[in-house]
């Protein structure tokens, strides 16, 4: 009778997470070539999976868009991290406007293609980050949210995760440049 009670309780609880359709309507609208255009600084925090902060650091981000050939939008984030124990860390990302509310996008330490869907002011994007591992490298699964606050303020909430288990958390708040 436990076992039941248990298994309806962790069905019941699987469909409480939030979908990306939640967010129609909200605002301000989140639109990636629009807060991530100019120049922005990134404050984060690193969580393990019992919430103990093991990490911080901030980001210098540069972001550019135009259209190509096809006539899509084309994103150039480039990222500088500096991490609390001084280490220094570069990622460029390469985003591509897909459809009013899909994006997609690609980074050298991104296995495959991220794949992001908008709605109102929230962003939920799913992709796997090699990290550094033991001299060598693994995949994790990082499910991304962002939240846009105003137009120059921005949340993003990550949960980690390898192989359906959670490792931790990351938040980032994001401030763009404003002159």
């Amino acid at each position: 009778m436990q076992l039941c009670c248990v298994l309806v309780s962790l069905f019941l609880l699987a469909g409480c997470s939030a979908h990306i359709d939640d967010y129609h309507g909200k605002t301000p609208k989140l639109a990636l070539e629009v807060f991530f255009d100019g120049s922005l600084t990134a404050y984060g925090m690193v969580q393990d999976r019992s919430g103990l902060v093991t990490q911080r650091f901030t980001v210098d981000i540069q972001g550019s868009w135009q259209r190509n050939e096809a006539g899509q939008l084309e994103g150039t984030l480039h990222e500088v991290f500096v991490w609390d124990d001084g280490r220094e860390q570069t990622r460029t990302w390469l985003l591509t406007k897909v459809s009013e509310h899909q994006y997609e996008g690609r980074a050298g330490d991104v296995k495959g293609v991220a794949i992001g869907h908008t709605a109102g002011n929230a962003l939920h994007w799913t992709y796997q980050l090699n990290i550094p591992w033991r001299g060598s490298t693994m995949a994790i699964t990082l499910d991304d949210w962002m939240y846009l606050l105003d137009e120059n303020k921005l949340v993003n909430k990550t949960k980690m995760s390898k192989w359906g288990f959670h490792l931790g958390d990351i938040t980032i708040y994001m401030e763009r440049h404003v002159y």
